[in-house]
């Protein structure tokens, strides 16, 4: 009898341990910081209305500075129609909520509206740094998503 009950209090407690470390790992926190440094984005989708209608596909550079400003470059095709080169100059802010969801908004210095996303981090190093974001552009007129990853220059 008291093998069982050795037995039963070892799985109790790994099951508490178990159920602690899950718990923790759900409990991760985001903030502003979590995204810090450069991140390589590919773009893809669809603009549903205007002079630009068609499939979209790109990749982008985006810098996020850990206190909610970003700056990008990007690369996108419009409906088959590349542009002469990288846009550059491209500039804004974001928000990432402690659920690690968060939102932003890129401006564009040739007057072109800016654009509002959404999006979830989804790969979290255990020192709080994003390494995975993905993203969805907040408009009846687009359906465009991209994922990042964080560029790591050490190799």
């Amino acid at each position: 009898m008291n093998k069982i009950k050795i037995a039963f209090a070892a799985k109790a407690a790994l099951l508490i341990i178990l159920g602690t470390w899950a718990a923790s790992a759900r409990a991760q926190s985001c903030s502003n910081s979590t995204l810090n440094g450069e991140y390589g984005f590919t773009i893809t989708g669809q603009i549903l209305t205007g002079p630009k209608a068609g499939p979209t596909t790109g990749v982008a550079l985006t810098t996020f500075n850990g206190t909610g400003g970003l700056t990008q470059e990007d690369f996108v095709v419009h409906n088959g129609v590349p542009p002469s080169g990288f846009q550059t100059g491209e500039y804004g802010t974001y928000t990432v909520n402690s659920d690690c969801t968060g939102s932003a908004v890129i401006n564009f210095p040739n007057g072109s509206p800016p654009i509002n996303l959404m999006f979830v981090v989804t790969k979290i190093t255990t020192s709080n740094h994003g390494e995975e974001i993905r993203t969805v552009v907040s408009t009846s007129e687009a359906n465009i998503t991209s994922i990042g990853d964080n560029i790591d220059w050490s190799f």
